[in-house]
């Protein structure tokens, strides 16, 4: 199974050459603020080639949060995921929005019990991991406006259910200026966004060819 992700795009998915595959996925902050925006993104999602497609929100993406329904209505050419579970080939993909809160952006929950019970939902026997923010550790340090490194800012609890869960792959964005590849504790882990910490486009989408 040939998966092509990306994230973060914030409108720039117009400008992408998107390659061809099995399973085209979106880990968030597409920039979808109303019914218009996101009827846009169905639009070019209907272009792309892949027979499945996989859609999260993030914390960019205001239109989507509480409007479920409307949204899974909307994406005609996707599947949304919002804290579930969907099955290609066999194949068992979970995908979330959440992220640790910070300033007032969207789809978040504070750390601690309140972001665990969105990560205790993930089953164990899940392949493919979509989350928005990256756990705790891995490509989670933004860069600060003085040109230094920050704090790791990836999320504690989402690591415990990695651990716990193992999936093969776990895919996500949000911190732009991490992206990057890497296996650790048994798990691939990639940062599939495509924006640098300026909002530029510089990164393609991540081709993973799933054994």
């Amino acid at each position: 199974m040939k998966i092509v992700a990306i994230s973060d795009t914030h409108l720039e998915y117009l400008k992408m050459d998107i390659p061809d595959g099995d399973v085209f996925i979106h880990a968030g902050d597409i920039d979808v603020y109303d019914a218009s925006g996101l009827s846009m993104f169905n639009g070019w999602l209907g272009k792309l080639p892949h027979k499945h497609k996989l859609v999260i929100g993030g914390n960019h993406d205001s239109f989507l949060v509480g409007n479920y329904n409307l949204v899974q209505a909307m994406l005609t050419n996707a599947k949304y995921l919002e804290n579930e579970q969907y099955i290609i080939d066999g194949v068992k993909f979970w995908g979330s929005p959440i992220t640790p809160t910070f300033n007032d952006w969207h789809f978040m929950a504070d750390r601690g019990d309140d972001i665990k019970q969105y990560w205790d939902m993930i089953p164990d026997e899940t392949d493919v991991l979509i989350t928005h923010g990256p756990p705790q550790g891995i490509m989670d340090v933004p860069s600060l406006p003085s040109g230094n490194k920050g704090e790791h800012v990836g999320c504690w609890d989402l690591m415990q259910a990695i651990n716990r869960v193992k999936p093969k792959v776990h895919l996500f964005g949000h911190i732009h200026e991490q992206k990057d590849t890497q296996f650790k504790h048994g798990v691939w882990f990639y940062n599939v966004g495509v924006l640098d910490e300026y909002y530029v486009l510089t990164e393609k989408a991540t081709v993973i060819d799933l054994c």
